[in-house]
């Protein structure tokens, strides 16, 4: 290898401006596919949400333009509008233009942000083809932005003012700043707004910001197919036009009360008003100013035998816990102890409560407020501030003392404890549910034979398990796959859906056992996601009502019982096409009926079709070159980046309320298309089994 001569300062490249962001975008977004694009947007929406949780706003409107933009507008206190003294430009410039630079960071202007780092609107400008804002501020001021590659310095300008901050001289009533702008095609992989993945978010920050109104806008057409005839008589599919959708808004007055009551909508609670308490405390983050955390949770218990705690910070959801999550944990534990204590829920020979006696069927939604955040990781899913846990503690235990005070809540707590007591109870007398997942996970000889047909790798960063519906499809799949790397999992019959079921009747059921030893990395609270054998986990079913069913099924389990192999990214849905169009040695596959089209102009006339109506209509050949081929085939990565929403959809489709499921279904009754329940769970797309 011939080595470099010289090196010396001339040598290193320095970009200058925004430029370093169009260069290494993955850095401030994250990635460049359907997430990232979605990031540009929440990096807006949340300085107008900082307006409107520091007291200054109460509307936010987002609209989806027809042309591919987004515009955001609050009717905060408007961007400063004028000359900063030291870099003798505008506010509003130096917010769209300078990294690391805007009103938080200290506790002056906003007492709580979810801005970390000072970059989003400068981030969200330098991805853009363009950027318009308008400040109302008693005159109207305007300012754009525009990138462009300049070729003769062959070098990015990215986000460059096209002219100074107008002062159009028009006086407004109006106050706040509105924001559009374009993303750039060169820069991401799609940029088609996903209306439900912002209507969710939008709802989900409205409920965590009582009293805010938030309006969504999608002023796009929308579409349709419908069968028809082309001109040689070949029956196609028609692309048809429809309105766009109805605006929506979103206003919650009871905040992380109705939230919660939204989240146990299916479920039968203990108490039919959900525990609210909120207080702010001083806080003192290591480096940083003395300053103050707002603290608020509400809670109710349900029938149910899992938890589920949604945790935010600074209106980010923090899907990984943090500090926040275990003062939360460790706060209700002490608490519901002393009053166990206290009112003969627990007798003097009785062992305290452990901590999944008290989450025990627990609905929760935690929030914090602070100045000086720390997440681990750009993407901020985990707090990592130490000092945050003890506030939020005491602040439970104090919260839950006076609530216990309260007329009407003496039946409440004593429905907490009598349902941790029975936990406690049944966690000694069913230790055997751990042993069973022990001896389900190592005793492959009892729950396999016959079933799994191993890979005879063993590096789980290269193995993939593929689960799939049906002995059928299942052969086909052993057929198809590279013994080195890809096992193969049939199902032989539907599993159980352990939405309805508890942990030990689950593991009653043969399907979810030899899933559990096919894994290898325990069940529920023993489950350790260092422990499991494949890194890819592969759902692998017909795109029919019955397959998404299967899908449903199986990821409510991993949902439910093991969430941490969702949250690591090893759980993926494999995409079967649905039709092949050939002609003589011309091949090409569509995975649903808008790609059926392109791939029909694509083989030409004299094209033959074939409609696959399962797995099992395939060869191994052709299963292989579709679906487990790692160069060709296109997957789904599931992930829960939105953890409530994706337990809401799970409860409405597997639980035990029939109301509005048959709605759903018909609504999304595409089942090979990212869409409906898939979009709602928050999968990521990943060509060739790698995600975006």
């Amino acid at each position: 290898m011939e080595k470099q001569q010289h090196y010396n300062a001339d040598d290193l490249k320095i970009l200058e401006g925004l430029e370093a962001v169009r260069v290494r975008p993955g850095m401030y977004i994250g990635s460049t596919g359907v997430n990232g694009l979605h990031h540009i947007l929440w990096e807006i929406v949340d300085n107008s949400i900082d307006e409107a949780a520091n007291g200054y706003a109460d509307e936010i409107t987002v609209t989806l333009h027809k042309d591919g933009s987004a515009s955001v507008e609050d009717n905060g206190r408007g961007m400063p509008t004028d000359i900063n003294s030291k870099a003798k430009m505008s506010g509003v410039e130096i917010i769209f233009t300078k990294l690391h630079a805007g009103g938080k960071f200290d506790n002056e202007n906003y007492a709580f942000s979810g801005g970390l780092h000072g970059v989003g609107a400068s981030v969200t400008n330098a991805l853009s083809k363009w950027l318009n804002v308008e400040v109302y501020r008693g005159n109207v001021f305007k300012m754009s932005f525009t990138s462009t590659y300049d070729k003769s310095k062959k070098k990015w300008l990215c986000g460059i003012p096209t002219a100074p901050l107008l002062d159009t001289k028009e006086k407004t009533k109006k106050k706040g700043t509105l924001v559009r702008f374009m993303p750039d095609g060169e820069v991401f992989e799609t940029t088609e707004w996903n209306y439900d993945t912002v209507a969710k978010r939008l709802k989900e920050l409205a409920f965590l910001n009582k009293g805010v109104k938030i309006n969504l806008l999608d002023e796009r057409p929308q579409y349709s197919f419908e069968t028809g005839e082309d001109a040689d008589g070949n029956v196609t599919n028609v692309r048809v036009e429809r309105p766009p959708r109805e605006p929506v808004t979103y206003k919650y007055d009871g905040g992380l009360v109705d939230f919660v009551k939204y989240l146990n909508d299916g479920k039968t609670p203990l108490y039919e008003e959900p525990l609210y308490y909120s207080d702010i405390k001083d806080i003192q983050i290591k480096g940083a100013p003395a300053g103050k955390i707002k603290i608020e949770f509400a809670m109710c218990h349900t029938k149910d035998d899992t938890e589920s705690l949604f945790s935010f910070v600074n209106n980010i959801s923090t899907v990984e816990g943090g500090y926040h999550e275990n003062g939360f944990h460790s706060g209700l534990l002490k608490a519901m102890n002393d009053y166990a204590r206290n009112n003969g829920f627990l007798k003097a020979k009785d062992a305290p409560f452990i901590p999944d006696d008290i989450k025990e069927g627990l609905t929760a939604v935690l929030t914090v407020k602070l100045a000086n955040v720390e997440f681990e990781g750009q993407t901020k899913t985990k707090l990592g501030n130490p000092e945050v846990r003890q506030p939020v503690e005491q602040t439970v235990i104090e919260g839950l003392s006076k609530l216990q005070n309260e007329r009407g809540r003496k039946t409440v707590f004593e429905e907490i404890a009598k349902k941790a007591k029975f936990a406690a109870d049944d966690r000694i007398k069913h230790r055997a549910e751990r042993d069973v997942a022990k001896a389900a996970s190592e005793n492959d000889g009892l729950n396999l034979v016959g079933k799994l047909a191993s890979c005879s790798g063993k590096n789980p960063d290269l193995n993939e398990l593929f689960i799939v519906e049906g002995d059928s499809a299942g052969g086909t799949a052993k057929q198809a796959r590279v013994r080195a790397y890809q096992s193969i999992l049939p199902l032989r019959g539907k599993p159980l859906n352990v939405q309805k079921k508890s942990a030990l009747q689950a593991l009653q059921n043969e399907e979810i056992k030899t899933m559990i030893s096919a894994i290898g990395a325990g069940f529920n609270r023993s489950f350790d996601v260092e422990k499991t054998k494949y890194k890819k986990v592969i759902i692998l079913s017909d795109a029919d009502q019955d397959g998404m069913h299967i899908r449903c099924i199986l990821l409510t389990f991993f949902f439910k019982y093991m969430r941490d192999l969702i949250n690591a990214g090893y759980v993926y849905i494999g995409m079967p096409p649905l039709y092949k169009v050939y002609k003589k040695d011309v091949v090409e596959y569509a995975y649903d009926d808008e790609e059926l089209d392109e791939k029909i102009k694509k083989v030409g006339k004299g094209y033959s079709i074939q409609r696959y109506k399962g797995l099992g209509e395939m060869s191994a050949d052709q299963l292989w070159d579709t679906t487990m081929n790692p160069e060709t085939r296109n997957m789904i990565q599931v992930t829960i980046e939105d953890a409530a929403e994706a337990a809401s959809v799970i409860e409405m489709l597997m639980g035990d309320k029939v109301e509005g499921r048959k709605e759903f279904l018909a609504q999304n009754a595409n089942f090979n298309k990212v869409d409906g329940f898939i979009e709602k769970v928050n999968f990521k797309s990943a060509e060739s089994g790698e995600a975006d």
